[in-house]
């Protein structure tokens, strides 16, 4: 508030003193002033400031601002000529004061006197309320801005917290399977899935981790996973090691193993793999998830990890957040692109 206070002060005896020296190098060099005229133009730079703020004062105690164009518009018109009957008058009485007993009051030198005055007002208005409508604008701007950001935080939060149900989910069944196959195997598990909670639970406060975070958390969903499948699942990273700070959203790797264990591992009667990859490529994290298994052609592709993390990385990255999902030599391939910077 101080700053656009002294900012409003500076532009005030900035313009006023610029205007006093159009008027004396104009005036001077036409006319053959004396000491008194100079004195007239002089008095003509606190007048002014004093007009014009009084005027500023008007504008905020009834809200010109927030009027339509038109209206204020016609109100900077009406304005100005008032300022400059208030200016002519104020001139005149001064001139009068100092003895210049020939000061012509002719309507046409009055009329001419008074418009010739309106200008600088008018511009005065012009430059005020223009400052002040970018001023609104940019506030504006702003507003729209962050509550855009605050949609869109409030969108990656409710995606987010969808993933943790599925995962329970899924977590759940696996658990559930083991307790009559192998009650000791079902408790290790669920100490496994502590674990776990206790890491997504750090996680999900974050709308971005590291790299590595999301890697331990997902060894720890396969070891889980593997109690229950055993031979059946084998597993595999291949993590390069500089992009291990890379910040990544949580839970955008896990949602693509869950799949894999869920559509592609639970359907393989023998062995099933599932490969994790991450490596840089120009200035792309390009992540890659691929299981044993075929896409099931006959049902769309509606899993909620993949469509969450879909949307997750639109919201996050634009066009720049890519993932798909292929087919090749019996691999379901899930790749995540994205952007390192």
């Amino acid at each position: 508030m101080k700053n656009k206070s002294t900012i409003y002060w500076y532009c005030q005896i900035t313009g006023w003193s610029f205007y006093i020296i159009i008027n004396l190098i104009f005036f001077g060099l036409k006319y053959n002033y004396n000491y008194k005229n100079y004195l007239i133009i002089f008095l003509s730079l606190p007048l002014g400031i004093l007009i014009t703020h009084g005027y500023r004062s008007v504008i905020l105690k009834y809200n010109f601002l927030n009027y339509k164009i038109l209206p204020q518009l016609l109100l900077m018109v009406i304005f100005s000529l008032l300022k400059a009957i208030a200016f002519f008058l104020c001139i005149t009485i001064i001139s009068m004061w100092l003895g210049f007993v020939h000061v012509n009051l002719s309507f046409v030198n009055v009329s001419e006197s008074i418009i010739n005055y309106s200008m600088p007002f008018c511009l005065w208005n012009i430059i005020y309320f223009g400052f002040k409508y970018f001023q609104n604008y940019r506030r504006s701007e702003i507003n729209t801005l962050r509550l855009y950001a605050a949609s869109r935080e409030s969108e990656l939060n409710s995606l987010k917290a969808q993933l943790n149900p599925h995962f329970m989910f899924n977590s759940m069944n696996s658990i559930r399977a083991l307790i009559d196959e192998d009650p000791q195997k079902a408790k290790v598990a669920v100490t496994k899935l502590s674990n776990i909670l206790r890491t997504t639970l750090l996680m999900n406060k974050n709308k971005l981790i590291p790299l590595r975070e999301e890697i331990k958390l997902v060894k720890e969903y396969l070891d889980l996973e593997h109690i229950r499948y055993e031979e059946r699942l084998n597993y595999e990273f291949k993590i390069a090691e500089n992009v291990q700070d890379t910040m990544i959203p949580p839970f955008i790797i896990q949602a693509q193993v869950e799949n894999a264990v869920k559509h592609g591992i639970s359907k393989v009667p023998g062995k099933g793999n599932i490969i994790i990859e991450a490596f840089a490529l120009v200035d792309i994290l390009k992540i890659k998830v691929s299981n044993t298994g075929n896409i099931n052609t006959e049902k769309p592709l509606t899993g909620v990890g993949f469509i969450n993390s879909a949307q997750r990385l639109t919201l996050l990255y634009g066009a720049d957040g890519q993932i798909f999902i292929s087919e090749v030599n019996n691999l379901v391939v899930v790749d995540i692109n994205i952007p390192l910077k």
